[in-house]
């Protein structure tokens, strides 16, 4: 649960909605403490995009699994 004040996603107007995945009570935390500044909110998700992507060289499954690997040596449970 994030330290600094939020909107609660079920509270939140469409254009909250539409920049996340995710239904009301699931959106992570990562991207709910961004619901006071939507313009954040979409940048996140632009840079998660762009590096979700990658490079023609590095298939989704092995960035799915740098990012896993990440995750946990910084001990993130999202």
């Amino acid at each position: 649960m994030a330290w600094i004040e939020t909107i609660p996603d079920d509270q939140w107007d469409d254009g909250l909605v539409g920049l996340v995945d995710g239904e009301p009570g699931r959106v992570d935390a990562i991207m709910a403490v961004h619901s006071l500044n939507p313009a954040g909110m979409a940048a996140h998700q632009a840079v998660y995009a762009s590096a979700m992507r990658g490079t023609p060289t590095l298939r989704k499954v092995d960035r799915e699994l740098v990012a896993l690997v990440v995750s946990q040596i910084n001990q993130c449970h999202y």
